[in-house]
């Protein structure tokens, strides 16, 4: 953004740029390098992505304060309110990129700076470049702010490490692509004000499937939007990984959206869009529109095709229900009470009473709250679900050692169930369930804050301090200005 702002330099002062690559010649540095220069000491100096960088503290302050006090009540596991704040940095560090995106070519226009700029000797694509990279360094900021508000919220857990590690992996990616794609929209948009709209427009239309409730996330439909969302997909993957202890492998397609999105956006702005930088603003022409047009009715077309052409679901025989295998699983726990956030362990033995030897077996954990409420998410409550058994020969045994952790007050039942894989694709087999363990949570509380709010104060007002020592220089220099104007 290069608008004359208090402490800043105007962006497209055309002859100083010409001026200190003439002085240096040869060893002059790379024009996108001057151009980012310049770019970044007028955002930051100007004092806009400050002001949102405050506004994004007083956020967390409030968010982290209400988190914590509600853990008090109804305890959120330490790992979930790490996520939860990552989660906020990630989106917010996205919005901003995506706000100076929108502004960095359409805002030039509309202040009349873009054309001197063009006249520069440095090309247009240079010049992209060189905004796009300072649009992007209020995303290392707002993730280095988030950290203490993640770690007086993670109470030691060991979450952390991996939760910062992956925020700046994911949160890099997504940033990239929709600074990318602002910056897109401002190259073509003929106004300031519609490359703003529209570049909002398309986050919400982005972030709201991420407020859907859980049961409208379901589904086929609900999975294949999950991961074509890059906000959705980065917010699931984080989940799994952090929350559920699912690993990044298993995870990996939640994180194709966001590297596809980064590499084609980044792609179509550096190669495509940055050389047709125009004084006025130019979206691709008609003939291309059609050619577009064209190709997706016939995506479409070959996709109800193929939709077409598999397989119909052919009526099967109905069969008899298969014996129930001779396998027996007991549990050495009956009942159980325990506050929010403790720990449960308990073993399970699985024998084969048969006389032949069992199938390859399958043991899943299962709760189920036994008064009304929500129901519950078993991957929240332990890390490990189900185990695998080899086959079993006859009389033999296999013990199974699992946690869980009690997070929500209430009553709950856990039982295990033991499922024989089935002999072939067109054959079943019939569970075995255990005796249930009747586990009683009690809330947890806790008169300690968790150390957040000294946090949620500090930083905010600590950013406060740093945003005004710019504008006291200012002044300071225009009063120094005004006073040798009148001695002279």
């Amino acid at each position: 953004m290069s608008g004359n702002q208090p402490g800043g330099t105007p962006m497209s002062d055309a002859t100083d740029v010409r001026g200190r690559a003439a002085e240096r010649g040869k060893s002059a540095p790379p024009v996108w390098w001057l151009v980012f220069k310049r770019e970044f000491v007028d955002l930051w100096t100007g004092g806009r992505v400050l002001v949102l960088l405050i506004l994004f503290t007083l956020v967390m302050s409030v968010t982290s304060v209400l988190r914590e006090l509600e853990s008090q009540l109804n305890l959120i596991p330490p790992v979930e309110m790490v996520f939860l704040t990552l989660l906020s940095a990630i989106s917010f560090g996205v919005f901003i990129g995506l706000v100076i995106g929108a502004d960095s070519i359409s805002g030039e226009r509309e202040r009349a700076t873009l054309e001197p700029l063009l006249l520069t000797p440095a090309k247009p694509r240079q010049i992209v470049v060189g905004k796009f990279l300072a649009a992007m360094s209020p995303w290392p900021v707002t993730l280095i702010l988030s950290i203490p508000y993640m770690f007086v919220l993670s109470q030691g857990d060991d979450s952390l490490g991996e939760a910062v590690l992956l925020g700046a992996l994911l949160g890099g990616l997504l940033a990239a692509a929709f600074t990318g794609f602002g910056m897109l929209v401002s190259i073509w948009s003929s106004s300031n004000r519609v490359s703003l709209f529209v570049c909002l427009v398309v986050y919400l239309v982005f972030l709201i499937p991420t407020q859907w409730p859980g049961s409208a996330q379901k589904g086929d439909l609900g999975y294949l939007i999950q991961q074509l969302n890059p906000l959705q997909a980065s917010s699931e993957f984080l989940e799994k990984v952090l929350v559920n202890n699912r690993t990044v492998a298993e995870k990996l397609p939640y994180l194709m959206a966001s590297i596809v999105a980064a590499v084609l956006i980044l792609a179509l702005l550096i190669l495509y869009a940055a050389p047709r930088v125009r004084l006025e603003g130019q979206a691709p022409g008609i003939n291309r529109l059609r050619r577009g047009r064209s190709a997706a009715v016939l995506v479409i077309a070959g996709a109800i095709v193929a939709l077409a052409s598999l397989p119909t679901p052919t009526a099967q025989a109905a069969t008899s229900n298969p014996p129930a295998p001779p396998l027996e699983v007991s549990i050495d726990l009956a009942y159980k009470t325990v506050n929010a956030g403790d720990e449960v362990e308990f073993t399970t033995v699985v024998t084969n009473k048969g006389t032949v030897d069992s199938a390859k077996l399958n043991v899943a954990m299962n709760i189920v709250k036994t008064g009304k409420g929500d129901p519950v998410d078993p991957e929240d409550w332990s890390p490990e679900r189900t185990q695998d058994a080899p086959p079993l020969p006859p009389g033999e045994t296999v013990e199974m050692d699992w946690v869980v952790e009690a997070i929500l007050e209430g009553d709950y039942m856990v039982y295990m169930t033991v499922i024989p894989k089935p002999s072939g694709p067109k054959a079943t087999s019939q569970p075995v369930a255990s005796p249930g363990i009747h586990l009683t949570v009690k809330a947890f509380a806790d008169t300690n804050p968790g150390g957040v709010l000294p946090v949620a104060i500090i930083t905010p007002a600590a950013l406060i301090l740093i945003a005004l020592l710019p504008r006291r220089r200012w002044r300071r220099r225009a009063d120094k200005s005004v006073d040798s104007e009148s001695v002279s």
